[in-house]
């Protein structure tokens, strides 16, 4: 039976890179938010999203992520509505994804909010990504092009490093890429013996 690794780590704390240091090393990697995005984009989906916050979240006949990110990320009872529209969809992607995978040892699913969306009673184990929060910061705004209060807010609406750490079984910090990559090779070796 093919075990489930579970990678998350606040935003900013860079589970991409970790995920991507896994893909290279052979390791099936399921990107929870790459799969959000486009099931985001599915009729059904959009007609929930539509139903439910109205056309201010529509452009072009799709989903402004942008505006529905403003429209939830302070409102705590709107971004449990969003959840539970996209979480199920995910979730039953992720199924149909790991049926191809059964003959993999294990697999990594890696999503920014594991824990919240209660999606690790199905991981065997849980790899969590921290950094400092003053790089998770600034890693954000210069992805996502947004000031600090907006990096804040989301941060504030996801489990802190502390929750996170107290309910996995590995930790990786993520400061350089050379030690995360170290940190990485660890973890494969221990999850080989397994």
């Amino acid at each position: 039976m093919t075990k489930i690794i579970g990678l998350t780590g606040g935003i900013g704390s860079g589970k991409t890179t970790v995920a991507k240091q896994f893909i290279a090393a052979g390791i099936p990697v399921y990107i929870a938010d790459d799969e959000a995005k486009k099931i985001l984009q599915q009729s059904e989906i959009i007609n929930q999203i539509k139903n439910t916050f109205g056309d201010s979240v529509i452009e072009n006949q799709q989903i402004s992520r942008v505006k529905l990110a403003q429209l939830v990320f302070n409102h705590p009872e709107k971004l449990k509505q969003l959840n539970a529209i996209v979480h199920p969809a995910v979730k039953e992607h992720f199924q149909t994804w790991l049926e191809t995978k059964q003959n993999e040892p294990y697999v990594i699913r890696e999503a920014a909010i594991l824990f919240e969306s209660g999606s690790y009673h199905d991981c065997d184990f849980i790899i969590s990504v921290v950094a400092p929060i003053e790089e998770r910061i600034r890693r954000v705004m210069k992805r996502d092009g947004v000031d600090q209060s907006s990096v804040l807010a989301r941060i504030n609406n996801q489990w802190t490093d502390e929750q996170r750490i107290s309910q996995s079984d590995f930790v990786i910090e993520n400061v350089t890429t050379e030690s995360t990559q170290r940190q990485v090779n660890e973890i494969l070796k221990k999850l080989s013996i397994i």
